[in-house]
């Protein structure tokens, strides 16, 4: 379960007025189902689905998987907890698993899981795909054609920091800074270990380079924060940084942009088709997932509504394996180092001992939950006039424990 005694800090849940979580469950999971319900000509039988949990986030209770959801489905759910949360309100259990059984639900209104016309239609992949075709990515992408006027160190920095925030990074401000970031990025970063990573992640011509490194990436988002993590991948591999990388995505639809195998697809084409430098990175991938040097893992336990330190055994595996995992995003923060009102400069390197092997986290700030901090950056966070610090996607960090 997502609480022990042992922990020493507690998890965190929506059931307090005017919080960020509470926001999350009353605000935007109701303005979630009225997107999803607007966006697809949906017949009476979802329609009124999708009204029904609608009335469950105002004032429901968590219910039961459907009668017709799958077994092995319906077996996981019940280690996951939900025979335990089942007929208690949204608000009452923690917010990591109330979030994602939200989302296990609306798939279940729109008829995902079930037979019919509707199975396997991803709910949120109109706004994903308008996000590729946004005419800002056709920018983004060409100022990679500046990459080349750079050396290694600074094209590696900017890869990684456009991995890091996303669609906030401008890569033409970046590439025309020397490729570290821009000021206003960098002063953002309230934890920056980004020297440990590479230490992980040598080029092939340095020391202790022996034997074959492989990345695993647990990607976040799809659309233009998958595209600059497929980036930062391709450059691993170009480079001899990494031999093999696994990425690591959604089975189903989650959390509304996270990455399924089909996104990752969509960002995949839309680099190759974009010419230049963007198109060199995409077909650098293709011919690596074609022989068998990216390879594509959805685990089931990716939708969990779990931290990682309940993952299963054959997931523990693989990261056991891995040079170094680098989770991306702020739900898989939330996962890692527990969702958990922890001080904020509890050592990330305590609350991620559990991990199997070494592991970094590159995360924009949109959630409570922190740790790593020094005493300094807290206090200076605290007083300086931005309370919405830790939830505004203003700040990031990149935290690694070897």
């Amino acid at each position: 379960m997502p609480d022990t005694p042992s922990a020493p800090a507690p998890v965190i849940v929506g059931d307090e007025p005017g919080s960020f979580p509470h926001g999350v469950l009353a605000d935007r999971h109701p303005a979630i189902v009225r997107q999803v319900r607007d966006a697809f000509p949906h017949g009476p039988d979802r329609l009124r689905a999708l009204d029904a949990l609608l009335a469950s986030c105002a004032d429901g209770v968590i219910e039961p998987l459907p009668a017709d959801a799958d077994p092995g489905d319906r077996d996981r759910w019940a280690r996951w907890g939900l025979d335990a949360y089942a007929g208690r309100s949204w608000y009452d259990v923690p917010w990591l698993w109330a979030e994602s059984h939200f989302y296990r639900r609306l798939l279940d209104a729109v008829g995902y899981f079930a037979p019919g016309a509707w199975r396997g239609v991803d709910p949120f992949r109109p706004a994903k795909l308008a996000e590729l075709d946004d005419p800002a990515t056709d920018e983004e992408l060409a100022a990679l054609d500046g990459l080349a006027a750079l050396s290694a160190d600074e094209r590696a920095r900017a890869l990684l920091h456009g991995s890091l925030w996303g669609n906030r990074a401008d890569l033409g401000f970046r590439l025309s800074e020397g490729g570290t970031g821009t000021g206003e990025q960098v002063e953002a970063l309230v934890c920056d270990d980004s020297d440990a990573l590479w230490s992980l992640l040598p080029p092939s011509a340095g020391p202790g380079t022996a034997g074959p490194r492989t990345l695993c990436l647990v990607a976040d988002n799809a659309g233009r924060e998958l595209v600059p993590d497929l980036l930062l991948v391709s450059h691993l591999l170009a480079e001899g940084r990494v031999d093999r990388a696994v990425l690591h995505v959604k089975p189903h639809p989650y959390y509304v942009s996270d990455a399924t195998p089909a996104d990752l697809l969509d960002a995949l084409r839309r680099l190759v088709a974009a010419g230049g430098t963007a198109e060199e990175y995409g077909r650098r991938l293709w011919t690596a997932l074609r022989d068998g040097r990216v390879t594509v893992r959805a685990h089931p336990f990716s939708c969990a509504p779990l931290p990682y330190a309940d993952m299963p055994d054959d997931l523990r595996a693989e990261f056991a394996e891995a040079t170094v995992t680098v989770l991306k995003g702020d739900l898989n923060y939330r996962r890692l180092v527990g969702d958990r009102w922890w001080p904020p400069t509890t050592p990330f390197a305590d609350v991620t001992a559990y991990f199997p092997g070494p592991v970094a986290a590159l995360r924009t700030l949109k959630s409570d939950v922190i740790t790593g901090l020094s005493g300094k950056t807290e206090e200076a966070l605290e007083s300086g006039g931005e309370p919405r610090w830790r939830t505004g996607g203003t700040h990031a960090l990149i935290q690694v424990r070897t």
